[in-house]
């Protein structure tokens, strides 16, 4: 008897993790464009940053991205449980915002505008002080951070709709898989950009001519 409750107990976890995966691998594959997004523009908040202190930086910002998705997780599943109908108003707010935010960067780089030139960051020079270097990469990784929340709460609600019918705990799950896939997943990635420049110089210094014409083609893909 305890034998056979124990392979029913095995046979509904197995059932769970499957579903799970399922809704996962699906939530995953929707939330791919906001990933390219995320992406892109977390590399592009820690341009800038002396380079032995990019991952430094990356990993800072990666932590507040858990952060957001610890304040969203919660949040998401009490709309889940309390107020259902709100999750298609939300979907649909998340998809005007990122239309908005591929319009608006198509017309900052096609339309004619006031100022044609880029906002030039502040750089830092090596005889810059300790605490202005500390201020500028507290100011970079809060700019991400925010940046992220936004990112972070698209995600989220996108994952929700695709589990909004399923139980608490695949819910529960699915969100927190989601949560520390997109995660581990973008800044790992960010972190690889980020040193693509340092790749490119060891590479560029081989005896090997492919290799050196490996580390050229990295140093003029790295961003700046």
């Amino acid at each position: 008897m305890a034998a056979s409750n124990l392979l029913t107990l095995i046979d509904d976890i197995a059932s769970l993790l499957d579903d799970v995966s399922a809704m996962t691998k699906v939530a995953a594959k929707k939330t791919a464009g906001v990933l390219g997004d995320d992406l892109a523009l977390n590399a592009q908040q820690v341009s800038g940053i002396r380079a032995d202190r990019e991952l430094s930086v990356v990993w800072a910002v990666a932590k507040g991205s858990l952060l957001n998705k610890a304040i969203l997780l919660p949040a998401a599943l009490l709309i889940s449980s309390f107020i259902p109908w709100a999750v298609l108003p939300l979907l649909m707010l998340g998809g005007a915002f990122l239309c908005y935010e591929g319009f608006e960067k198509l017309a900052h780089k096609w339309l004619p505008h006031e100022d044609g030139k880029p906002e030039a960051s502040p750089a830092l020079s090596e005889a810059s002080s300790a605490s202005d270097i500390s201020a500028y990469e507290q100011d970079k990784i809060k700019g991400a951070v925010r940046t992220d929340f936004i990112l972070s709460a698209e995600i989220i609600v996108i994952t929700l709709g695709t589990v909004a019918t399923a139980t608490l705990s695949e819910q529960i799950m699915v969100l927190a898989g989601i949560a520390l896939l997109m995660t581990v997943g973008v800044y790992g990635l960010v972190a690889g950009i980020v040193k693509l420049d340092d790749a490119g110089i060891v590479l560029n210094r081989s005896s090997n001519s492919a290799l050196r014409l490996l580390g050229r083609g990295l140093l003029a893909g790295a961003p700046c």
